[in-house]
C-alpha cells in the first residue's frame, strides 16, 4: 500500500538529506517512526503524503505514484485517498466542532458531502467522546479535544491510507488509548496502513514495526 524506492529529498540550505532505498508498508500494517527532533521525521511523512516531492526516487501510496503526479494531482489524491493528522491540528477558530471534522469535504473539489459523511463524522465524535460538545468552536475547547477532532477528521473521508504526526501527543493516558484504538479500528476494518510519528514509547509496543528516522537521515 506504501511503496518508496530510491527516495531522496533534502532542503536547499543547512538542512539534513533523507535517502530511503526502500520503504514499503502493507495493507493493515502499523508503523511507528521515531527518532530526534529536527531529523525528518515529519518531513518523512509529508514526501509519503506528496506534500513535498523527492528530487529523486520512487513514492507510490495505494497503486498510484504520488511522487509523478503533479500540485493539484496530488491535492486530490490527498483528499480521496488519504487521512493525515497535523502536529498542529489545523482546526479553524470559526467552524465548530462537527464542521471542523467535515472540513475536507468543504475545501476539497472531489469529495461530496452527504448524508452518510455526516453521519460518519457524528459516529467518529462519539467514539472519541465528544458528542456531548458538537456545537463547540475550537476556542472552547482543550488542547486534547482539538486533537481527537483532527484525528476524527482524518477518517471522515474513509482514507486508503492514514498518516498521523504526533496524534496523541497533547492527551492524557486514557484519550490517548482511546484515540489509537479509534486508528486501529479503522485501519483492521479497511485495511488501511498506518504510520505515525511519536515520541511516546509506551506506544511502541502496539506497532507491528518501529522505523528510526535516523536510518534515512544524512
Amino acid at each position: 500500500m506504501i511503496d518508496v524506492s530510491q527516495m531522496t529529498f533534502g532542503y536547499p540550505v543547512g538542512g539534513f538529506r533523507l535517502e530511503v532505498s526502500e520503504l514499503r508498508v502493507a495493507a493493515g500494517e502499523k508503523v511507528a517512526v521515531i527518532g530526534p527532533s529536527g531529523r525528518g521525521k515529519t518531513t518523512l511523512l509529508h514526501l509519503l503524503a506528496g506534500v513535498l516531492v523527492p528530487a529523486g526516487g520512487r513514492v507510490a501510496v495505494d497503486g498510484t505514484e504520488v511522487s509523478a503526479l503533479k500540485h493539484e494531482d496530488r491535492q486530490d489524491f490527498r483528499a480521496l485517498r488519504m487521512g493525515m493528522v497535523f502536529q498542529e491540528f489545523e482546526l479553524l477558530a470559526y467552524l465548530d466542532l462537527v464542521d471542523n471534522v467535515l472540513l475536507p469535504y468543504r475545501i476539497s473539489p472531489v469529495l461530496e458531502l452527504d448524508d452518510e459523511a455526516r453521519q460518519r463524522a457524528d459516529r467518529l465524535v462519539r467514539e472519541v467522546g465528544l458528542d456531548s460538545k458538537q456545537q463547540r468552536y475550537p476556542g472552547h475547547l482543550s488542547q486534547g479535544e482539538r486533537q481527537r477532532i483532527a484525528v476524527c477528521r482524518a477518517l471522515v473521508t474513509r482514507p486508503a491510507v492514514i498518516l498521523g504526526d504526533e496524534p496523541t501527543g497533547n492527551l492524557d493516558p486514557d484519550n490517548r488509548d482511546q484515540v489509537m484504538d479509534t486508528l486501529w479500528r479503522y485501519s483492521d476494518e479497511t485495511g488501511a496502513p498506518l504510520v505515525v510519528v511519536t515520541h511516546d514509547h509506551e506506544l511502541l509496543g502496539r506497532f507491528h514495526r518501529t522505523i528510526d528516522v535516523e536510518e534515512f537521515a544524512r
